[in-house]
């Protein structure tokens, strides 16, 4: 295994290393999250541990509830983009579209001057267009309509982001959608991933997005009982849950080849994905699955443990979540496991869309070298054991990191992502 130092560049160049045509980069970011619309706000916030969390109230039929979480206020999609789908698209597709645009502005792609059949999108969602069924069952239930709104079909397609923007940019390549709860936007990075790497398509807008601070969504999630009393605290001692996020987070993924072509900014080398199952529980998390995603991430990537100087973690903020999650680092990482951060407790749990969050965190965090904190945290829980860059950032150069997504079921994805100079 080489040196640690050894920056991607200079992998590359080693016997055994892909070539550039199935080596893939990230060179555009995009982000629509209840801390702003766009990638700035959203990087100032996460690296500042300036937490968007707050009590929120959502009313339907007579009924309300009252939860911490972090929304997406007052967002008007043709502020952005101005498009004849507006009347079909759900909140959740509409951050998809707005967030697509940003990354692909990014990366400089234009994209009459790609070719469409090779530009791939591929994103994650949980809930998909919960929005707009929850709206039209109150109508039907509670007021009594007897008519359907003819665009109920289409604007809660799980499919409608990945239709939106493949309407919108013209892309004509691979387009679907994963649903595979928490772990949605990894999964779906993941196979954006390897379509890249199996020459399936040479370009990818891939992460995910999420319209879930709704009324519905915020009392099924309470009655299970995860749901945080006072505010987000991950890995902190008397943490009391977690707190629902929303929004989209994309990112531009294309082979190293086509980026150096290009001759264009390159954040980092996605250098390798894992994934499990744990096959034991729907809704208590196994240790060993985690591990097993990580260790996978690690192996595809070329990576020893030991190279890996951070670790964005699922860091939900419930008690079983962050002492399982803790447990599976140190069975990789062994007894000195890399510094360790939950970009959650500024941005909230965005369930389907939060992988594409926290893949922009980490590579923000490599990029700037940067590692943002966990924010809301008090007291060390001894049962965790991790050094979780508490309330405040820290510089430091990272060479190697990963990103953690594990959904309820027991279904694990990791990222690992490379510095490329």
């Amino acid at each position: 295994m080489v040196d640690a130092k050894l920056s991607s560049a200079r992998l590359g160049t080693l016997a055994g290393a892909p070539p550039d045509d199935e080596r893939v980069v990230i060179t555009g970011l995009g982000c629509v999250s209840a801390l702003g619309v766009g990638v700035a706000p959203f990087w100032h916030a996460v690296s500042r541990g300036e937490s968007a969390l707050r009590m929120v109230k959502r009313a339907q039929a007579n009924h309300e509830v009252s939860a911490m979480a972090a929304p997406v206020d007052d967002f008007q999609l043709h502020q952005y983009i101005v498009t004849a789908q507006q009347p079909l698209l759900d909140p959740f597709a509409q951050y998809a579209l707005v967030a697509a645009q940003e990354a692909l502005r990014d990366a400089s792609w234009h994209p009459q001057a790609l070719d469409p059949r090779q530009v791939a999108v591929i994103l994650g969602t949980t809930s998909g267009g919960e929005a707009s069924r929850e709206q039209e069952a109150v109508r039907f239930f509670h007021l009594g309509k007897r008519r359907c709104n003819p665009a109920l079909v289409p604007r809660t397609n799980h499919q409608a982001s990945v239709a939106a923007i493949s309407m919108e940019f013209g892309f004509t390549g691979p387009a679907f959608v994963v649903h595979s709860g928490c772990a949605s936007a990894t999964h779906a990075i993941a196979q954006a991933y390897l379509m890249l790497r199996h020459g399936q398509a040479a370009f990818a807008l891939t992460g995910g997005s999420e319209a879930n601070v709704i009324f519905s969504t915020l009392v099924a999630f309470e009655a299970m009982g995860v749901m945080a009393t006072d505010t987000c605290r991950p890995f902190s001692l008397h943490r009391s849950g977690m707190a629902l996020g929303e929004g989209a987070g994309v990112l531009a993924l294309e082979t190293l080849a086509s980026a150096r072509r290009r001759g264009v900014r390159i954040y980092a080398e996605l250098a390798g994905v894992g994934m499990s199952s744990d096959a034991r529980d729907a809704v208590n998390p196994s240790a060993s699955g985690s591990a097993d995603a990580m260790r996978k991430a690690l192996r595809m990537a070329d990576l020893d443990a030991g190279q890996v100087s951070y670790i964005n973690a699922h860091g939900t903020g419930t008690q079983a979540n962050d002492q399982v999650e803790s447990a599976a680092i140190r069975d990789v990482f062994g007894a000195r496991p890399p510094c360790v951060s939950s970009t959650k407790a500024v941005h909230g749990h965005a369930l389907g869309a939060s992988g594409g969050f926290e893949l922009i965190a980490t590579t923000l965090a490599m990029h700037h070298g940067f590692i943002p904190p966990t924010a809301n945290f008090l007291e060390v829980d001894p049962l965790c054991g991790l050094d979780v860059v508490p309330n405040r950032g820290r510089e430091q150069r990272i060479q190697a990191a990963l990103s953690n997504s594990f959904a309820l079921g027991g279904l694990n994805a990791v990222v690992a992502v490379t510095r490329y100079d």
